[in-house]
């Protein structure tokens, strides 16, 4: 099993309350054998971002804590590339695999959640899930999937979103043998495009098809982080629903 060390080749942190940026890069440029090489890990409370760049390969962003937004942001990387404990939303963001080193593969994220009773997880909403031009031609020799759980309780859902071939049909992949796999909460609803079929998804009791929207409802940011309070004073874009 793969054990995090967090503060390894870190970028930006951030912490603190209502932190907001737009329109600027957040980049680690180790390598993809460097191992763990976080661009921003972000523990500030109702903190938003607008049209950034997160860009690494291993462990790009850490959602670390408390409630996050995203915007029409760009995320890249290889193993692990979102990943944390926040209650975050992505939404209207490129999210993109890129090429590993030889034999990895890619996970686009790794939720933490610890506890059932924690409402915190990673939703991707209304956003573009692909590969970087690097990982296209050479794609089938590296299986890029949408998530694995690092915690007992991983929560993560897609949601309306479009996702490219690069994604396996099984979409998710195990941590560590059979860990997780009946505790993990892992959701997708209305996504598009060749790598959203759901028919090969992995059959594990955690896994979902959302059918109904008002269960989706539950994962916009008016509900899972409290967006109504909080991101009008933002003055970036937003959508509270479906």
């Amino acid at each position: 099993m793969r054990v995090l060390t967090i503060f390894c080749h870190l970028g930006t942190a951030v912490v603190g309350e209502r932190f907001m940026a737009r329109d600027i890069t957040f980049q680690n440029s180790a390598g993809p054998s460097k191992h763990q090489a976080v661009a921003l890990r972000v523990g500030s409370d109702l903190s938003a971002f607008y049209h950034c760049g997160i860009i690494a390969y291993q462990d790009s962003l850490y959602v670390h804590s408390n409630r996050q937004f995203f915007i029409n942001c760009f995320v890249s990387g290889t193993v692990d590339f979102i990943f944390g404990n926040a209650a975050v939303v992505l939404q209207d963001c490129d999210i993109h695999a890129r090429r590993p080193n030889s034999g990895q593969k890619n996970m686009l994220t790794a939720q933490g959640r610890t506890d059932p009773n924690q409402n915190t997880g990673i939703v991707i909403q209304k956003s573009r899930i692909g590969a970087t031009s690097d990982l296209q031609p050479v794609q089938k020799n590296f299986p890029t999937f949408l998530g694995r759980p690092w915690k007992e309780y991983s929560r993560t859902v897609i949601m309306q979103s479009s996702i490219t071939n690069v994604i396996d049909p099984a979409g998710w992949f195990e941590w560590d043998g059979n860990f997780a796999l009946n505790t993990l909460f892992y959701g997708e609803y209305q996504n598009s495009g060749a790598g959203a079929g759901t028919s090969g998804r992995v059959k594990w009791k955690g896994f979902k098809v959302i059918t109904s929207a008002s269960e989706a409802q539950t994962y916009t940011p008016g509900n899972f982080i409290a967006g109504s309070t909080w991101l009008g004073s933002t003055s970036f874009p937003f959508s509270l629903g479906l």
